[in-house]
């Protein structure tokens, strides 16, 4: 039996510049966190010739081609895994339309685990082009990269797509000091929406050509980002976190709904100095910037406030027995 760990990850700025249609012709650049909460993916050796796979639903089948979940079948394929294995996958959070990488993060972790399912080592790099080559090039799934790196190596990212389809994963290193104060001057809430990233990120690419200045200038914040989390400048990054969203929303009349719109400005009117919705957006969860001061007056969003702490580790094997 072999059990591996693959963290959940919220995007700060930059996000939508790792979709292929821009970065392979502008390269792209965005900064983002691995959280502590985590998919687990559970694979066991079955007593019978059978493939079992049970997530929010359970699949007993005799073939890899009647798997129905596509990230499990694909999986096996890669893998040359055929009959005779268990697959069980739980999470902490709803793993479903909630624009924390869930999808990614699940299939980073299987990957993880079915290489050691067969002895084999896998690099964190390894994990993550994996997926992205099943999800992207087999399964011809919109969206782009960030998830399947942040899952597989976790900690705070300046992530560099280029256009030779290279990565630079460049790490933020925080003092426990500075990692604390950041972490207390933020708030992280569930808006209680889930939907169809995909539907999202297919209109984002149609319409790349006509909102490439606010691409542009999303990548670029980035930077100023990256610096400001070095400075511990509360002030500078709900700014920059203000400006990105404000740009992000311009990209597809998706992303924001005026249910998401009045919450974000009350947020504001409460003392937040800036937010995102995380992922795609559309629903799921809002991280916002606010000194710690003030975070109770969040209360008034009537929403679900998840707490959490940042992960450094990434995608890692917690259990291995015969």
């Amino acid at each position: 039996m072999i059990i591996t760990k693959t963290p959940l990850r919220i995007g700060f700025v930059g996000g939508g510049t790792d979709i292929p249609a821009y970065y392979k012709k502008y390269t792209g650049s965005l900064i983002s966190a691995a959280i502590n909460k985590y998919i687990y993916i559970i694979v066991n050796k079955k007593f019978d010739s059978k493939i079992r796979v049970s997530y929010s639903t359970t699949e007993i089948v005799d073939t890899v081609d009647q798997i129905n979940h596509p990230s499990v079948r694909e999986a096996m394929k890669l893998l040359d895994i055929d009959g005779g294995i268990e697959i069980l996958s739980i999470s902490d959070i709803p793993s479903q339309g909630t624009g924390l990488g869930s999808s990614s993060t699940f299939l980073v972790g299987l990957l993880n685990a079915l290489h050691a399912y067969k002895s084999e080592y896998a690099s964190k790099e390894q994990l993550a082009e994996e997926a992205i080559k099943i999800e992207r090039e087999i399964l011809k799934e919109a969206g782009g990269k960030q998830d399947q790196y942040m899952a597989a190596y976790g900690g705070i990212n300046l992530l560099t797509f280029n256009e030779n389809e290279s990565v630079f994963v460049n790490p933020v290193s925080l003092d426990i000091n500075k990692l604390e104060k950041l972490k207390s001057n933020m708030a992280f809430f569930y808006t209680g929406i889930s939907r169809k990233s995909s539907h999202i990120h297919v209109d984002m690419e149609k319409k790349i050509s006509n909102n490439l200045d606010a691409y542009h200038k999303m990548k670029g914040l980035s930077t100023g980002f990256y610096k400001a989390l070095y400075d511990n400048d509360i002030n500078k990054l709900g700014q920059i976190l203000n400006e990105n969203w404000e740009l992000k929303k311009s990209q597809s009349e998706k992303i924001s709904t005026n249910f998401i719109d009045d919450l974000y400005k009350k947020a504001l009117s409460l003392g937040a100095l800036g937010g995102n919705l995380i992922g795609a957006g559309g629903g799921g969860f809002f991280i916002f910037i606010i000194d710690s001061e003030n975070k109770e007056k969040l209360n008034a969003l009537n929403l679900r406030e998840i707490q959490f702490d940042f992960d450094f580790e990434g995608s890692r094997i917690i259990y291995v027995s015969e």
